[in-house]
């Protein structure tokens, strides 16, 4: 079952959603860090997360086994006053020993019921270019809007492109 995470929550659940993150940035994922990932940046990171919760910029959702996350998103509604009708997804995340089970899927059901529900109409996301998560977003009715060239770097300094995807939610 899909949870949204609270921001007290996050705190006690910090060391998990760190191992979290940290094994899918080991895996190869494109994720904002380098692998191997550095537990002092993700313990930053999650901070800032559990700071942006609180203060209701982004919502954090949650698959869970037993105690322990084995997946999430996060939905970072738009806080200008003529874009409250758009939200961007991120790091959809879901641990290397969970793939192939169809968690992502239920996360994003779960993202975009929930931003239906918050009146929100447009989602947006970014993916690095050729990785395997652009064929999941397109079957999840995704269209790619476009690329950025040299966007972003691995570790050794090679360049990748990010595609951009949206989605129009309708009830």
């Amino acid at each position: 079952m899909t949870k949204i995470i609270q921001s007290e929550q996050i705190r006690p659940l910090q060391l998990q959603l760190i191992e979290l993150l940290g094994a899918c940035i080991n895996e190869g994922a494109s994720l904002g860090f380098y692998a191997p990932a550095d537990v002092k940046q993700l313990t930053s990171y999650w901070q800032d997360i559990e700071a942006s919760v609180a203060q209701n910029k982004r919502s954090l959702y949650a698959i869970f086994h037993g105690d322990t996350p084995i997946a999430s998103v996060q939905l970072v509604p738009c806080q200008k006053q003529n874009g409250r009708h758009r939200a961007e997804v991120e790091k959809l995340i879901v641990h290397p020993h969970a793939q192939r089970q169809g968690l992502a899927r239920k996360l994003m059901a779960a993202l975009e019921a929930d931003a239906l529900q918050q009146g929100i109409k447009l989602l947006f996301l970014d993916t690095q270019t050729g990785d395997k998560s652009e064929l999941f977003y397109q079957a999840l009715g995704y269209q790619k809007s476009g690329q950025i060239p040299h966007f972003v770097t691995n570790s050794e300094g090679v360049f990748s492109s990010t595609s951009y995807y949206y989605k129009q939610l309708t009830s």
